[in-house]
């Protein structure tokens, strides 16, 4: 009787940690896969080698691309007032990055 309890039991943490394991690894690989792409819209410019009226062009894109993911971010997070304002101003300063 106590044989099996402690078979079980074994099992029981197999199981578990197997599946852990397994929402753990593609997790990694996508933590890994963004931060090999450039976290802010000035990395990428810079990355692609922009100039002049491209870079003006990709700069208002990716500015106006972060303005709705913050945006939503905030709205998920159901801010309001000035409270969503410094939030999606700093989201968007953040993801934009230095000039």
């Amino acid at each position: 009787m106590y044989g099996m309890k402690k078979l079980t039991l074994s099992l029981l943490l197999s199981a578990a940690s197997l599946t852990a394991f397994a929402q753990a690894a593609p997790a990694a690989s996508a933590a890994s896969a963004a931060s090999a792409a450039p976290a802010t819209c000035t990395a990428s410019a810079a990355e692609k080698k922009l100039a002049g009226a491209a870079k003006n062009s990709f700069m208002t894109k990716c500015e106006k691309d972060a303005t709705a993911r913050c945006e939503a971010a905030a709205t998920e997070r159901k801010l309001a007032g000035a409270a969503k304002a410094s939030n999606v101003k700093k989201c968007v300063k953040d993801a934009v990055g230095a000039a």
